[in-house]
């Protein structure tokens, strides 16, 4: 039957689309493992020194970093809280305590290498370890955020790198209350002021004076880079979003590069210079996390994405800002800030607002569907407010998406509603003309525009809710606020497969199952949900067309299965709903409808066969 047909194309389209979806652009890159050697003697040196490019001038020559950031003089070890501590203890340092940040920034260069997201844990358990997301460079985690002074000219020290700042003043905590103040006096007439704040969310304040005492005007340009030794160990190697070195470079606009793009170069392509721009930020990123610096959005500044392995790796994002003249006698100030923290929605967007921060909000990958990805995740957070649980947020979406759609979903039912009506008709054509298939099928045409039937409308539902699904699943996906969200029972983290198992009678037989075989209970919910709704209309006459409508709902569950929770929730939940709409419009169309009379069937079937075995026992 055309109608059958129809729908079982539009059932392979799908499948193939998840599919591909899942293998392309879900399943993790075959990445290089970067092997790493315990190196002894780091945590205990007194002092943590820099190797590689000579530091004497800023360089941004081709091929080269613009300054070698690896600490330690050897590969950088693993990390451990006992080391981590033991290192950051060897500087002097001040201390970071906001309701969102712990850690410190070392005096040595005023470089943040040292920060925890207290209201992040490695796991879904409060008691896990807070995210480290900024770390010394002896480490293979190594990660850290610094700003300092360039200048062709200048034969006196300037801040870099390794110069020691001096606390004025005797706050040495830095709190959103209570900025620090560092001087650097060069003992050559320059004498440097830095007031670093924060504020109660993830963006730090650097704002440096320069006080010339010399009997000269003097130049100057404002760096800042980020630093960091390898890839996390979590990065997800997919295609579905970006992480690396990113950044916005004026109205060039978003530039980014992976990590294999820069390690897997050679030679002068191991650095990617911008064009000189004004306004923007630059940065690296994770999937959730991400650390950016944003200079002044109304000076020029010239824009790098850096790798180096010489004395280990070394990836780098940096800027160099326009030069500056300081007269003699004269002080000049310049604001740089520095992002690092989790990518909350609302955080980024309210940066980008307040500071001015071009484009910021593309610090998060929200894709190629940004314009239903982001209004989706807006309307998903704007329920979770009213709920307080974004799971049953995700379960009013999908009605509102319902009542959205409704008028070409109705459409679209009645126009299948017609044509099961109307399948008596096709059989005659068929068997009237079945020698003259060009006639038969002119008959079929004018019969569907006699009953105003669309052969296609069975598609539309499909079709339109494919974009929706992809959606949903970038916005589970990527966002924080979903990472480790609760729905209820043993569902604890929305973006997250479900944990359960139909093979271990989920959780209750001792063992663990292949993840192959993870195939948990909203899994099972979904397919039985999808079995009912193609149960909704004729199996096809055709063996091939009714194996493969058999078989579909068992395909996929066990592809969904390593789905997100909430997705296969949203997806079962939607079929529910899709079952109880499709119904109510094919009864008020006269149309049969096929699922109830194999549900009367089959529950007779099982009503006749206990009265049998009860009446053998009798």
């Amino acid at each position: 039957m055309e109608y059958n047909r129809n729908f079982l194309v539009a059932i392979v389209l799908s499948l193939l689309v998840i599919t591909g979806w899942q293998f392309f652009f879900v399943s993790p890159k075959k990445t290089e493992n970067h092997k790493t050697t315990e190196v002894t003697g780091i945590v205990e040196s007194k002092e943590i020194h820099q190797t590689g490019v000579p530091r004497e001038k800023y360089t941004t020559e081709i091929g080269r970093p613009i300054i070698s950031a690896q600490g330690g003089t050897g590969t950088p070890v693993e990390m451990t809280a006992r080391k981590r501590m033991a290192v950051i203890r060897k500087t002097d340092r001040i201390a970071i305590e906001t309701p969102h940040l712990k850690g410190s920034i070392s005096l040595v260069g005023a470089r943040i290498d040292d920060l925890l997201l207290k209201n992040y844990h490695m796991t879904v358990k409060k008691t896990s370890p807070n995210i480290a997301l900024l770390n010394p460079m002896v480490f293979k985690q190594g990660y850290f955020a610094e700003f300092g002074f360039s200048s062709d000219t200048l034969k006196t020290a300037i801040p870099r790198n390794e110069t020691r700042w001096k606390i004025t003043g005797k706050n040495q905590c830095l709190t959103p209350e209570s900025p620090v103040q560092l001087v650097f006096d060069n003992g050559n007439g320059l004498i440097f002021l830095r007031k670093i704040s924060v504020d109660d969310q993830y963006m730090f304040t650097f704002e440096d004076s320069v006080k010339n005492l010399t009997k000269g005007d003097i130049s100057l340009a404002s760096y800042g880079r980020i630093s960091r030794v390898s890839p996390p160990d979590t990065a997800s190697g997919t295609y579905l979003l970006h992480e690396g070195l990113i950044g916005i470079i004026g109205n060039d606009g978003l530039k980014t590069k992976t990590y294999d793009d820069l390690s897997e170069a050679k030679g002068a392509d191991r650095t990617v210079s911008f064009n000189q721009a004004t306004g923007g930020w630059i940065g690296i990123t994770d999937k959730y996390w991400a650390v950016a610096l944003i200079p002044s959005q109304t000076i020029p500044f010239e824009a790098h994405f850096s790798f180096d392995d010489v004395g280990g790796t070394d990836y780098q994002s940096s800027y160099l800002g326009k030069a500056f003249s300081v007269a003699s006698g004269a002080t000049k100030t310049i604001v740089n800030h520095v992002f690092a923290g989790a990518k909350q929605v609302d955080v980024i967007d309210n940066y980008e607002k307040k500071i001015g921060i071009k484009q910021f909000e593309l610090l998060i990958d929200w894709g190629w569907l940004n314009f239903i990805t982001k209004p989706m995740f807006v309307l998903i957070d704007w329920l979770y407010q009213l709920v307080g649980n974004f799971g049953f947020a995700i379960l009013l979406v999908t009605v509102i998406l319902k009542i959205v759609l409704f008028p070409l979903a109705n459409k679209s039912y009645k126009s299948m509603a017609r044509m099961k009506n109307v399948q008596p008709a096709m059989m005659e054509i068929r068997e009237k003309y079945a020698e003259d298939k060009i006639r038969q099928q002119q008959a079929i045409v004018e019969l569907y525009r006699r009953e105003k039937i669309n052969p296609l409308a069975g598609c539309w539902p499909l079709i339109i809710q494919f974009p929706i699904f992809f959606a949903l699943y970038k916005v589970l996906y990527i966002t924080i606020e979903m990472r480790h969200a609760p729905f209820f029972g043993w569902i604890q983290d929305l973006a997250a497969p479900d944990p359960t198992s139909f093979f271990n009678c989920f959780g209750l037989l001792p063992y663990n199952v292949p993840h192959f075989l993870m195939i948990g209970f909203w899994p099972i919910v979904m397919g039985i949900t999808m079995f009912l709704q193609m149960r909704m209309n004729p199996t096809p006459h055709d063996p091939t067309q009714a194996m493969l409508f058999n078989w579909m709902p068992i395909i996929f569950t066990w592809m969904l299965a390593g789905f997100p929770a909430g997705l296969v929730i949203y997806w079962a939940w939607n079929n529910t709903l899709s079952i109880i709409q499709q119904a109510i419009i094919m009864k008020r169309q006269g149309s049969k409808i096929e699922l109830l009379g194999k549900l009367r069937r089959f529950s007779s079937g099982i009503l006749k066969l206990m009265r049998k075995n009860n009446f053998d026992k009798n």
